[in-house]
């Protein structure tokens, strides 16, 4: 873990990644295998973390790239294979929508890591990150669409790719952040958080939950016009 940083930090990230999965797991209709297939990824690189194998910044390509990688490289299997989209299309949309009030809690999280020094300030809302918007707005967009039923399919897409681009600028942002061979922002204040549990699991587990759903609702939601 990172040192020097209050265990409470980590300790509210675990929980925020505990109920990311979770609304993932009632999304798929509770698939077992999707959930057996999370916990196992997340595990394995919570023991990568642990063996100091992300904070060796030098290489090319870099390591932090087997965060992040492999789940982007299984969402675009799920889009091109048949199976896959059928298991697409069996995914809850109202669960998928809701999902995305963790955003709230990633970015308190994300605000916690730059007071402590963890993480460059331009990754806060205070910076260049206005993701905590769709976190904040993801509650009152579920209950008009699925509650209430008055937020038509052509507004439920628009707010999806406008939260995506949310997405796309924070991720970039973190990634241009982190201290490797590829670095181009806050040299001063590097993005180190993700080298350590259970910090690795915002680029590994909870971004592409959160990007999956999007791209999930934005291709139900395309097709349905």
């Amino acid at each position: 873990m990172l040192p020097d940083l209050p265990l409470s930090i980590s300790i509210l990230f675990i929980l925020t990644t505990a109920i990311a999965v979770w609304l993932f797991y009632r999304a798929t209709n509770y698939n077992r295998s999707v959930l057996a297939v999370l916990a196992a990824w997340a595990a394995l690189q919570m023991v990568v973390a642990f063996t100091g194998f992300y904070r060796r910044t030098n290489t090319i390509p870099p390591r932090l790239a087997l965060l992040i990688g492999p789940p982007l490289l299984f969402i675009i299997g799920l889009f091109v294979t048949k199976r896959g989209r059928q298991f697409i299309d069996s995914l809850r949309l109202d669960q998928l929508t809701v999902l995305h009030f963790i955003r709230i809690n990633v970015e308190i999280i994300l605000f916690m890591l730059f007071i402590s020094k963890a993480i460059p300030e331009v990754m806060t809302f205070e910076g260049r990150n206005f993701d905590i918007l769709a976190g904040l707005t993801a509650p009152l967009v579920y209950y008009l669409a699925f509650v209430r039923r008055q937020l038509s399919q052509r507004a439920l897409l628009f707010w999806n790719l406008l939260c995506l681009g949310l997405l796309t600028n924070i991720v970039v942002t973190a990634l241009l952040s982190a201290p490797t061979p590829f670095q181009r922002l806050a040299f001063d204040q590097p993005n180190i958080a993700i080298q350590y549990f259970p910090f690795v699991w915002l680029p590994s587990v909870v971004v592409p939950i959160v990007l999956f759903s999007h791209l999930t609702a934005i291709r139900r939601l395309s097709t349905a016009q």
